[in-house]
Formats: structure tokens, C-alpha cells, sequence
């Protein structure tokens, strides 16, 4: 009888990642948190309707077994590094907190290939300053996955993925496994595949680990 938590269900791998959550018999309830109810329907769905803002006011809601942070964003998308920081740094670790005095014991998150708490790059430092930031939260298992440029069929395109993703496709041969293009729908199945296995400890999971599923 396991409960998962989803942040981040409308995105690439969460709308993946909430079917497969849905249709695995491991889990008899499925909890989505989005900004507006969701279209998808399921028995064992409850979408919790919430803002990330006030999420502490739906606490009574969120008791889960494991949690799964599709949350992301980019810069020019969010308007500011300052409400970058705040999808991608702010929320999760707010989440992370709030699901753990609740009971949570496994979190499992999705930051990005060459995420760095040291980087000089800020969007590759947020990411790897939440990936800390929530290991200080103390969870019984904790999985980060790092994947490389992320293949599917988004709802809304980000500037300049279209190229890349011709590029990678095109000459995927040359890269090196790594840093190779990933379909959205691996690094779902990755998830879960991960944490059916409950294994306590602290795992990073880079895209050329990922490639498998």
C-alpha cells in the first residue's frame, strides 16, 4: 500500500511520469499537485490543486510514501534568474521539507546534466544547490537524476531545443553516451523503477545510467 507525490505532473517526464505511476499496481494512490486540475482521470488519482506559494496551507494533503520533483523551469521562460531560483530551487526544497515531516522517506528529483553546486554557470549551480540543499533534509533514500538533453513531445517549446534537438539526433552517433540526447520517457521509467526498490542512501543518477530504460 504505497502513496506517491508528484510535483510537476504537466511537464516532459511528469505527464509521462504520472501514467506510469498510475498504471503500476505498486502504488494505490497517485497524488498530483498542479497549478490548475488536471484533465487526466484515474481511480487512484487525487489532484491537489495548490500553489506552490502557499503550499504549506494544503499540508493535510501531502502525506506520501515517496515524492517525485518534476518541478523545473528555465530563465527566460520564468522571467528573471531570481524566479528561476524560486521553480527550481525554492520549491523543491519547500516540498522536500513539508513531505518529510509528513512521513515521506524517499524523494526522488530531476535537476540536469552537469548540475554543480560550485559551477559557474547559474543555472547548472541552482541545480546543484538544491540537489544539496535537499539532502539536508535527512530522507531515508534519495535519488537525483541528471539527464542530458530531453527528447519528447513538449506542450510548450522552449527557444532553441528544436536545433538542438536536430543536432543531437543528427550526429548522435558522435557524441559521447553522456552527454547523448534522452527520450523524456526513460528517465520516467527510471524513476520508478528506482524507487520500487526502496534502497536507503543517496543516489546520482547521470543521463548515460539512465539510457537503459
Amino acid at each position: 500500500m504505497k502513496t506517491a507525490l508528484l510535483a510537476g505532473s504537466t511537464g516532459l517526464i511528469g505527464n509521462q511520469l504520472l501514467q506510469m505511476l498510475l498504471h503500476d499496481p505498486y502504488y494505490t494512490t497517485v497524488k498530483a499537485i498542479s497549478r490548475k486540475p488536471l484533465s487526466v482521470q484515474h481511480p487512484k488519482l487525487q489532484n491537489i490543486v495548490a500553489d506552490f506559494n502557499t503550499l504549506t496551507q494544503h499540508s493535510d494533503t501531502l502525506q506520501a510514501d515517496d515524492v517525485f520533483c518534476c518541478l523545473g523551469t528555465t530563465i527566460r521562460q520564468a522571467g528573471s534568474q531570481e524566479a528561476f531560483r524560486k521553480v527550481d530551487y525554492d520549491y523543491p526544497l519547500e516540498l522536500a521539507r513539508l513531505t518529510k515531516n509528513l512521513g515521506a522517506t524517499q524523494y526522488l528529483i530531476i535537476t540536469a546534466l552537469g548540475a554543480n553546486a560550485k559551477s559557474g554557470i547559474f543555472y547548472n549551480r541552482v541545480k546543484g544547490e538544491v540537489e544539496k540543499a535537499i539532502e539536508g533534509v535527512g530522507f531515508q533514500s534519495y535519488h537525483i537524476f541528471r539527464p542530458s538533453l530531453l527528447l519528447g513531445d513538449r506542450t510548450e517549446k522552449r527557444a532553441g531545443e528544436g536545433a538542438a534537438t536536430a543536432v543531437y539526433t543528427a550526429l548522435g552517433f558522435l557524441i559521447p553516451l553522456k552527454y547523448k540526447a534522452i527520450d523524456s520517457a526513460k528517465v520516467a521509467r527510471g524513476m520508478v523503477h528506482l524507487a520500487k526498490e526502496s534502497r536507503p542512501g543517496v543516489f546520482i543518477h547521470e543521463s548515460k545510467e539512465l539510457q537503459q530504460y
